[in-house]
Order: C-alpha cells, then sequence, then structure tokens
C-alpha cells in the first residue's frame, strides 16, 4: 500500500502517519509539504490513495485537486480541511475528491475514511449526507457563493481574506488582467460592489 500525504505542517503530516502506521504498518508513506509537491508526486509515482489538505502554499487546493483527477482518475483523494465541511464538502465532492473530512475528526476517522475510498465508495460525514439530502429538489435558492466556478471560488476566498488582485495573480500564476477579470465576474454574479462586501459575506458564511 502507497499513500501520499500533503499538508504544509510537518507536525500535522507526522501525526497523520502515525495513525496511518498503526493500521497499516507495511505501508509505504510519503509526505508533501505545498501543492507544486503534491501534484508532482501525485504524477510521477503510483499511489494507492492520496490525502491532502485542502489550503497550501501554491496553488490551490481545488486547482490541485483537478490537476490530479486529470492525470490520475482511478487515484482516490481523501481531502482533510479545517474549513467547515457544510460550506466546502459538496464542492470538493464535485471536483472528483474522494471523500472529505474535517481535520478535527481525523484521529477518529481517518482509517475508516480511507478504508472507504479504498473501496470505491465516497467517504462523507452524516452533516454532508443531510446536506445533499436537503438540496435534492431545490430549484433555488442557492447560497450566493455556489453560483461561481471553482477558479472564481477560489479568488472570492482570496479577496476575502484581503489579498490584493497582484497578489492573487502570482500565487496562481496568472495575470492581474485575469484576475481583474475575475473579480468582476464574483462581484456580478453575487451581487456586491466591493471587496467589503465579499469579506462581509465570506465571514457570515463561514468562508474564511
Amino acid at each position: 500500500m502507497r499513500v501520499l500525504i500533503a499538508d504544509d505542517h510537518a507536525i500535522f503530516r507526522k501525526g497523520l502517519k502515525q495513525l496511518l502506521q498503526e493500521e497499516y504498518p507495511f505501508a509505504e508513506i510519503d509526505e508533501a509539504g505545498d501543492a507544486e509537491e503534491l501534484v508532482n508526486k501525485s504524477i510521477k509515482e503510483k499511489w494507492d490513495v492520496i490525502i491532502t489538505d485542502l489550503s497550501m502554499p501554491g496553488r490551490s487546493g481545488l486547482d490541485a485537486l483537478q490537476h490530479i483527477k486529470q492525470a490520475l482518475p482511478d487515484v482516490p483523494v481523501l481531502i482533510l480541511s479545517m474549513y467547515p465541511e457544510d460550506q466546502y464538502a459538496i464542492r470538493i465532492l464535485k471536483a472528483g475528491a474522494a471523500g472529505y473530512l474535517n481535520k478535527d475528526a481525523a484521529q477518529h476517522d481517518l482509517i475508516k475514511a480511507v478504508q472507504k475510498v479504498m473501496a470505491g465508495k465516497r467517504y462523507i460525514s452524516a452533516a454532508v449526507a443531510d446536506k445533499i439530502a436537503d438540496s435534492l429538489g431545490r430549484d433555488n435558492g442557492k447560497a450566493l457563493h455556489e453560483l461561481l466556478s471553482d477558479r472564481e471560488f477560489d479568488v472570492m476566498k482570496l479577496l476575502s481574506a484581503g489579498k490584493s488582485v497582484s497578489d492573487i495573480a502570482s500565487m496562481m500564476s496568472l495575470s492581474v488582467t485575469t484576475i481583474s477579470t475575475y473579480r468582476a465576474r464574483i462581484l456580478t454574479k453575487m451581487g456586491m460592489t466591493s471587496n467589503a462586501d465579499l469579506t462581509k459575506y465570506a465571514l457570515e458564511n463561514k468562508l474564511i
């Protein structure tokens, strides 16, 4: 069994590794400290499961996930994150993740989640399952941020956190013009006029 763990905190990676080795003592476990290293190692070597944080230095977690799934559609990717699962899990699952686990629950549920995604199933908590069930049959009433594409969603979070257009362009390896276009689309879709509006919305909806 070969496992790749990606997180920008070495202590957290060590904790995950210990949990996995208690259940799988002969597993080969490698680590990545940022999104770029995650993508490179994912593609260059063979893995049975990839476990990664959603927010790391470099490219966004959603962008990294989509890149991995394009190259390795059959490798299950389990996302661990501190972000509220009720706001992020459905988007992550739609992007191709095999499961979503809040970091607070990792100590108790990691092995169960790994076993489930390696069996070809999806892992979600009861709360996320309820949210998916609630969304079935709803024709409208989507939250504003659910109208955004994955890339727009990433840009919206960064703008909400106070990052400038030029900062975001540098972080995402895109031009300032491209990020400005994304910002304009985001404001239009969400019916807002300023970054301050985005920040207020993100805080109220626990997106940052």
